[in-house]
């Protein structure tokens, strides 16, 4: 296991696991706009909300607290471009579940459009769940 990959596995207990990102996201910086800023967070918010409504089919908790999201890139456009896994790469749900997340966000009235982007690096792990997810299995 590679150092950096160590380190995303030692902070996954937390949540998520945020990749870098494969083109330049969208960060604040001092000369930018905070209500474009603002604007991105709320939207963001709101796809948190609504990919937390989909649910892996063999496992009863949602994608997003099961750790599959790892990035969520709101853009100013109000694009929204995400990276995810799946808890296997034999994954039943493998070709379907990417392109339902991607359903799932463009209902949101103000995404102009969803791009999800399927990873298997670093690979999923039970560590990657939220704590709230591990307590709801019994995990912990």
């Amino acid at each position: 296991m590679t150092e950096s990959t160590e380190s995303a596995v030692s902070e996954a207990a937390s949540g998520p696991v945020p990749l870098p990102p494969t083109e330049p996201a969208t960060q604040a910086t001092q000369s930018e706009d905070p209500t474009k800023v603002f604007e991105r967070k709320l939207l963001e918010g709101r796809v948190i909300e609504a990919i937390s409504q989909i649910y892996d089919p063999e496992i009863p908790v949602n994608i997003y607290e099961l750790g599959l999201i790892y990035k969520i890139d709101v853009r100013d456009d109000k694009s929204v471009y995400v990276t995810m896994t799946l808890t296997a790469p034999a994954c039943p749900v493998a070709g379907s579940l990417p392109g339902q997340v991607e359903t799932k966000i463009e209902t949101i009235p103000e995404v102009t459009k969803a791009t999800v982007e399927l990873v298997w690096d670093p690979a999923w792990s039970r560590d990657m769940m939220s704590e709230a997810a591990q307590l709801q299995l019994g995990l912990m």
